[in-house]
């Protein structure tokens, strides 16, 4: 490998809204997310909306259609 092209390698701490913490690898020392595999639908099995408004809803609401 060449030196000085590739950047930092961290381990990266990952904080996710529901509180749980994470350790991964990354480019930056410290990150925020949304929704992790605690908290996320899919593997919690419960129903939960995660995206309040999709993409048709913000188009009939900017072009104001019906």
């Amino acid at each position: 490998m060449k030196k000085d092209i590739h950047p930092q390698y961290y381990a990266a701490t990952v904080t996710c809204s529901c509180g749980n913490t994470l350790v991964l690898g990354a480019t930056k020392p410290t990150m925020r997310v949304e929704i992790c595999s605690k908290c996320h639908p899919f593997y919690t099995g419960q129903q939960r909306v995660v995206d309040t408004e999709g993409r048709i809803e913000r188009l009939r609401r900017r072009f104001n259609l019906q």
